[in-house]
């Protein structure tokens, strides 16, 4: 096996597997330094100014003369002019393809009165506003099978009862797209397949009432949706009490549940990366784009995120679009984002983060171009807003940011029943109500965090097995997860922190 990677005939770089020291040789060339796992070496004399290419696309220009054999990192490769805002050929569906061959898997699912079918049985405690978190989450410590283990074990088919809090809901104008935003996304929450039942708990002063949310968002109240603020109930004692008896009253319709075979075309992924390295679009990422693809198949939905990290890779997905109006809209969400960093004194090479540098990556170009490789191979459908409930079937794009929380928590509440999070430096990270997958995209990383990862995509680098055999173990796991198998990270407890909703606006 090589001691590199090489992704492309007329890419200027080579991956390192491995660490080279200065002075060996590989591919006929000498190495001129150290080389960490992951990074890039350069496989011929680069000019100053002149573009590199991985992967065939430019991931930045060479900022001082590179020589074959020389490390490529942040020291001689940036974004270039205008920060990397070179000619991109959209080429608006040019690549769209025939449907894929339509294909019959099954899972265990719980169907719901409305015919959606859900992975997981919780019941969910949401606030309204920070100010109601503290008691939102005493109500779910009532339940909590590390601590009262006797609360719920009358109720085997019930997973959990969850407190999704967040730092927003006022400080911010009561109307306008900060509020619309929030008030989406609990609505995606409060009505997910996942949660036999919510209650709701809000102060009763804050920005985000409770009466204009459920007005907003076309919900009324029933058995499965209660709500009630602390200012009502006589304070925070009295609400907690009130909360666990609603809990407890729905807990009998929410245990009569039971899985039976359900079509895979009731799976909806949200997918995600974090901590980031060199092999993320070598291992990881494609073998997920695999599973995408397959999934796609069987007539499920796959939901790609975090635009920035799409961004210097946008042209890929709009000569995908299945319409050119689906192209034109991801696109004018790049330049949103452009305008929107612009304003807030950053810029979108903001990204990648010290840890991805480390693992290799040096451009937001590069990380961009590896992370996109999670969407698959199939046409683009639809691209939605922030939280938007995603309707199409097949492959589609929802517009969040690149923090993984609160990417996450858009797809979910867009109706992602599943998250498949690929991660090369180690992210800790779970979800609820929806589970987590965490893919390793290197082997170093799977035998130090093991307890974290529950697949090793490392076996792609270090030649043992193809994107494709990949690619339908990830499948295979979706299916046994959505069946009902705890992922690892919902083995440790993770997803309560994990709810983040996007907030945008000013704090006032």
């Amino acid at each position: 096996m090589s001691a590199t990677i090489r992704l492309h005939p007329d890419d200027d770089v080579l991956i390192a597997r491995a660490q080279l020291l200065g002075g060996s040789s590989v591919e006929g060339l000498t190495v001129r330094g150290l080389i960490p796992p992951g990074h890039k070496l350069a496989v011929r004399t680069i000019a100053q100014g002149a573009p590199v290419r991985r992967y065939n696309q430019i991931i930045g220009f060479a900022s001082k003369p590179i020589a074959a054999g020389e490390h490529v990192h942040t020291h001689n490769l940036d974004m270039g002019p205008e920060q990397g805002a070179f000619a991109r050929d959209y080429a608006y569906g040019a690549d769209v393809r025939a449907e894929p061959a339509p294909r019959s898997a099954i899972f265990m699912g719980i169907k719901r009165a409305d015919g959606r079918v859900a992975t997981r049985n919780y019941i969910g405690i949401l606030s309204t506003v920070n100010c109601s978190a503290t008691a939102a989450r005493a109500i779910a410590d009532h339940f909590s099978r590390r601590t009262n283990p006797s609360a719920l074990a009358a109720f085997p088919n019930v997973d959990g009862v969850v407190a999704l809090t967040h730092g927003t809901g006022c400080g911010m104008a009561s109307e306008g797209l900060g509020m619309d935003v929030l008030r989406r996304t609990l609505a995606g929450y409060a009505t997910h397949p996942n949660f036999a039942g919510v209650l709701v708990v809000g102060l009763g002063c804050e920005g985000n009432q409770i009466t204009s949310w459920l007005d907003a968002s076309g919900l009324q109240e029933g058995i499965q949706l209660q709500t009630f603020n602390i200012q009502d109930s006589g304070g925070t004692r009295h609400t907690v009490e009130k909360g666990i008896a609603l809990v407890n009253a729905m807990l009998g319709a929410a245990n009569q549940v039971r899985r039976e075979p359900c079509s895979a075309s009731h799976i909806t992924i949200g997918l995600q990366c974090g901590g980031s390295d060199g092999y993320s679009g070598i291992s990881a990422n494609p073998a997920l784009g695999a599973a995408v693809d397959l999934l796609v198949a069987h007539g499920g939905t796959a939901i790609l995120s975090e635009t920035p990290e799409v961004y210097g890779a946008e042209h890929l997905l709009t000569r995908r679009a299945v319409r050119r109006e689906v192209g034109e809209k991801l696109v004018e969400r790049i330049r949103w984002w452009e305008e929107y960093t612009r304003i807030n004194g950053g810029e979108m090479n903001n990204n990648p983060s010290p840890g991805n540098k480390a693992g290799g990556l040096t451009t937001i170009l590069e990380k961009s171009l590896g992370a996109v490789a999670k969407g698959g191979t199939t046409n683009l459908r639809a691209v939605y807003e922030y939280a938007e409930p995603v309707t199409e079937h097949g492959f589609v794009l929802m517009d969040t940011p690149g923090y993984d929380p609160v990417s996450a928590t858009g797809q979910v509440a867009g109706g992602a029943n599943i998250i498949c999070f690929t991660t090369g430096r180690g992210s800790a990270y779970g979800c609820a109500p929806s589970p987590s997958i965490k893919l390793a995209t290197n082997s170093a990383l799977w035998k130090r965090q093991e307890e974290d990862m529950d697949i090793n995509c490392g076996e792609i680098v270090d030649g043992s097995a193809s994107v494709e055999q990949m690619g339908q173990l990830i499948f295979d796991m979706v299916l046994a997860v959505a069946s009902g198998e705890p992922s690892k990270s919902e083995r440790h407890g993770y997803g309560q922190n994990e709810f983040v909703p996007w907030q945008l606006g000013a704090v006032m």
